[in-house]
């Protein structure tokens, strides 16, 4: 018999031991990566209902909205699960850069040779 999670059609995320599955984001126009973040049941409830992304901060230990202090929300077009629902993908409409450093995308640099460097 197969695994309800993965052939079934209920949202049941399998959270890890500490309770957060990671999220995945990308722009929904041209498919970049804009970051990747952590999600609890409350994250993924509040998202649900708001359609702006909110996650769980492991370092601040509370939840997050994306966007809660610069504005730079991130809006949801679509919500995908991996085939055993460990792992959440949010397509979205950034209102802004996605990274706290202003780049677009929290993947603006790239390793050539050993070392970093910037591509945005």
């Amino acid at each position: 018999m197969s695994d309800p999670r993965e052939s079934g059609f209920a949202l049941d995320p399998k959270y890890d031991a500490n309770g957060l599955v990671t999220a995945v984001v990308t722009d929904r126009v041209g498919g970049a990566v804009l970051m990747v973040a952590h999600m609890n049941a409350e994250a993924l409830a509040a998202t649900l209902a708001s359609g702006e992304a909110t996650f769980w901060s492991r370092s601040r230990g509370r939840l997050w909205k994306k966007g809660e202090t610069s504005g730079n929300v991130l809006r949801v077009a679509e919500i995908r699960v991996d085939c055993d629902q460990d792992a959440v993908w949010l397509v979205v409409d950034p209102a802004g850069p996605a990274c706290h450093t202003g780049a677009t995308s929290c993947f603006y640099r790239r390793v050539v040779d050993g070392a970093l460097e910037r591509v945005d």
